[in-house]
C-alpha cells in the first residue's frame, strides 16, 4: 500500500461524550471569564507526545522546507501553535531524553559525561535514568492516567540483575511499553559497517591479530628450531590470544543481537529485531493503545525510530523524495505521524487531546556514506547533532495542538526548552511539579494560551556533556536575544561546519576552542551565528557578558554531585544484565506474523 495523505475522517460517535464535554467546559469558561486551560483541566485531556530522532528543524515544510513533503506535521502546525526557538537541553539522544522526561538538565541525574562516552552503549550496561528521578509519566500515573511509551527508550534497562529492570520504562511511570529499549545503530543492519565502539573494536581486532601473529611465529620458530620454545609456552600464548579474542568478541561480535531488540513491557519479543517491519509494529501498537484507552485520560509518548541511521525505510516510500534515502525516511515518518493523528480523530478524541511534536536534537551532519548525506538539515542554523552550543545542534521543532483551547496558526518566537514539556504536561494532568529538587523547565501553558507575552526563561544554558558551551540571555524589554559561547567545536575540514570523519564533534580537549573573551552573538539579528560581536560593534558588549557571567555563577551554585551513569563501570557490557528471550547466550525470538512483511498497511 502506498503513501496515503491524511484525510479528516468522520469522528467515532463513541468518543462524543468526552468531546462534547470539552466544548461545554470551554463555553462555561468564556461565560465565567476563566481560562480555557482551567476549564479543560477539569476533565483532564489526553496527552499525545511524538518525538522524532535526529530530525533537523529545516526538514519540515512548516519550518521552511519546500523540497520535502511533510503534510501531516505541517497540518498539525497549522491547527495549533508553532515555536521557532524550541531548544533541546542536550545535543545527543540519551541526555536529551533524560532532560525531556524529568524537566531537569541531564547532568543533575548523572546522565551526562565529562569525557568519553556521551550516551548509553548497551542494553546490558548498568547505567541509566536513576530510580529516584521523577518523570512526567509517574506523576500523571498518580493522577489516574493510563501511561504508555511506544518506540525508543535509550535510558537503560537493569542495574544488578537481568530481571530488576531498575531503569526500565515501567519503573519510571509508564504502565505499558512496547519498543526498543536501546536505539537504532548501524549494527542493527547487517549490510552496514559497525558503529558501536567501532574504534575500540578496530583496535581490539588489531591486538588480536598481532597476538595471533606472535603465537604463530613462536610455533614456527619451535618447529624450525630457530629458538628454543617449549610446547607449553606456545600453547599458553595461543590460549591467551584466544581468551582475549573471546572476551571482547562475546559483546562486540554480537552487537545486533544484544542491542537491536524489541520488548513488550518486561518481555523481549523479537531478538534481533527485523528492521523492515519495525515501523509497522510501532504504528500498530500506537493505534491499538489509543483505541484501548479512549474512554479514560491517557498519556501516550510515541518515541519514533525515524530518522536515525540506518534509515530503514519501507518499499512504498523508497525513491519517492528529492533527497535520497534520508528524504524518503522523513516522508515516511510524516506518514506515520499522520496515521497516529488519524487514529486520534477516528476515535473522536481530537478536541480532547493535547498533541505535541518535536525532535530530540538537531540533524546529524556527519552521517554520510559514499553516495549521499544520511543526516538531516538544520536550516539556516550552524552546527548539528553532538554540538551543545551552536543552534543547529539544539534548535528543534516545537508544535502543540489542542483544538478550541490553543489558537490555530499561532507562531511564537520566544526561547523555550524541551524541559518545559515536563511542567506543562504535569499541570495539564492535574499534578504538581516536585519541590524537593531543581526543575529547570517552566510551564508553557501561559505562553501557549497567550496570557503572557514572553517565555518564563530569561537565561538558558547549553551543555555538551558536562561542559557548559554556551548560554543565552533573553533581554525581554528590548527584544534582544544574546548568545555567549565559551567553547566551540573545531570543525574539520576547517570551515566545513561539522566534524567529518569523526562521527560527532567532541565536547572537550583538543577538539574544542576555548574563547576568552567569549564569543557574543545577537540571535535576533544574526540567527545563523555568522557575525560575532565586539566592543567596537556592540555598545552593550561588556554589559551583556557581565550579565550572562552572573547568571552562569548563580546557575553553577545549583549543581550538586551525583553518581555518573556514563562511567566505564556503568557503560561496559555485562552478560548477566543482557535482556534475552530464550536461553542465554542463544537469545532468539520473532514476533508473531510474517517477518518479511514490509508493507505499512493500517492495522
Amino acid at each position: 500500500m502506498g503513501p496515503r495523505m491524511w484525510i479528516r475522517p468522520q469522528g467515532d460517535p463513541r468518543g462524543k461524550p468526552r468531546r462534547d464535554a470539552s466544548w461545554v467546559l470551554l463555553g462555561l469558561s468564556l461565560l465565567l471569564g476563566t481560562s480555557g486551560f482551567q476549564a479543560a483541566n477539569a476533565f483532564k485531556p489526553n496527552i499525545l507526545l511524538i518525538m522524532a530522532d535526529d530530525l533537523g528543524i529545516g526538514d519540515l515544510g512548516c519550518y521552511g522546507n519546500d523540497t520535502l513533503r511533510t503534510p501531516n506535521i505541517d497540518r498539525l502546525a497549522a491547527e495549533g501553535v508553532r515555536l521557532t526557538q524550541h531548544l533541546a537541553a542536550a545535543p545527543l539522544c540519551t541526555p536529551s531524553r533524560s532532560a525531556f522526561l524529568t524537566g531537569r538538565h541531564s547532568f543533575r541525574s548523572g546522565m551526562e559525561a565529562r569525557d568519553g562516552y556521551r550516551a548509553l552503549q548497551w542494553n546490558g550496561g548498568s547505567g541509566g535514568l536513576p530510580e529516584n528521578e521523577t518523570t512526567f509519566a509517574r506523576i500523571l500515573q498518580q493522577q489516574g492516567y493510563a501511561t504508555g511509551l511506544i518506540g525508543k527508550w535509550h535510558q537503560g534497562v537493569s542495574c544488578e540483575s537481568r530481571a530488576d529492570h531498575c531503569h526500565h520504562p515501567l519503573n519510571h511511570g509508564f504502565a505499558y511499553f512496547y519498543g526498543m529499549p536501546f536505539t537504532l545503530v548501524n549494527d542493527c543492519d547487517p549490510g552496514r559497517p559497525p558503529e558501536v565502539d567501532a574504534g575500540t573494536r578496530a583496535r581490539l581486532w588489531l591486538y588480536t591479530q598481532l597476538g595471533a601473529l606472535g603465537a604463530l611465529t613462536a610455533a614456527l620458530s619451535r618447529i624450525c628450531g630457530f629458538v628454543s620454545v617449549s610446547r607449553k609456552a606456545v600453547l599458553g600464548v595461543a590460549g591467551l590470544v584466544f581468551l582475549f579474542f573471546v572476551s571482547w568478541y562475546a559483546s562486540f561480535g554480537f552487537v545486533r543481537r544484544w542491542n537491536c531488540l524489541l520488548m513488550r513491557n518486561h518481555e523481549v519479543t523479537e531478538q534481533p529485531m527485523v528492521l523492515e517491519r519495525t515501523a509497522h509494529l510501532m504504528l500498530q501498537e500506537a493505534v491499538s493503545y489509543i483505541g484501548r484507552n479512549k474512554h479514560r485520560p491517557f498519556l501516550l509518548f510515541v518515541s519514533l525510530l525515524h530518522v536515525h541511521v540506518p534509515l530503514v525505510t519501507t518499499k512504498p516510500f523508497l525513491g519517492k523524495s528529492w533527497h535520497g534515502l534520508y528524504g524518503d525516511n522523513v516522508e515516511e515518518m510524516d506518514w506515520l505521524v499522520g496515521e497516529i493523528l488519524q487514529a486520534i480523530e477516528e476515535n473522536g478524541l481530537k478536541n480532547t487531546t493535547f498533541t505535541y511534536f518535536t525532535s530530540d536534537h538537531g540533524g546529524h551532519l556527519e552521517a554520510r556514506d559514499e553516495h549521499s548525506q544520511l543526516g538531516g538539515w538544520n536550516g539556516i542554523f550552524k552546527g548539528g547533532k553532538g554540538m551543545g552550543g551552536w543552534e543547529g545542534g539544539i534548535r528543534v521543532p516545537g508544535i502543540f495542538r489542542w483544538p478550541g483551547v490553543l489558537p490555530a496558526g499561532r507562531v511564537i518566537h520566544e526561547p523555550t526548552s524541551l524541559m518545559d514539556v515536563f511542567p506543562t504536561v504535569v499541570q495539564l494532568g492535574g499534578g504538581e511539579v516536585p519541590r524537593d529538587r531543581v526543575i529547570d523547565g517552566r510551564s508553557l501553558v501561559p505562553l501557549l494560551q497567550g496570557t503572557v507575552e514572553h517565555s518564563a526563561h530569561e537565561f538558558l544554558f547549553h551543555y555538551c556533556g558536562q561542559h557548559l558551551h554556551a548560554a543565552r540571555w533573553h533581554e525581554k524589554d528590548s527584544g534582544r536575544l544574546w548568545k555567549v559561547h565559551f567553547m566551540t567545536p573545531r570543525f574539520h575540514p576547517e570551515g566545513a561546519g561539522a566534524c567529518y570523519g569523526q562521527g560527532l564533534c567532541p565536547c572537550s580537549g583538543d577538539g574544542v576552542t576555548r574563547h576568552s573573551p567569549p564569543l557574543l552573538f545577537d540571535l535576533a539579528r544574526d540567527p545563523s551565528e555568522a557575525r560575532p560581536l565586539s566592543p567596537d560593534s556592540e555598545p552593550q558588549y561588556s554589559e551583556v557578558l557581565a550579565r550572562v557571567g552572573g547568571a552562569v555563577d548563580r546557575h553553577r551554585r545549583t549543581l550538586t554531585p551525583v553518581p555518573p551513569q556514563f562511567s566505564l563501570s556503568h557503560i561496559v557490557w555485562r552478560p548477566w544484565l543482557q535482556p534475552c528471550c530464550g536461553t542465554f547466550p542463544f537469545c532468539a525470538c520473532t514476533e508473531a506474523g510474517d517477518p518479511a512483511r514490509a508493507d505499512l498497511t493500517r492495522p
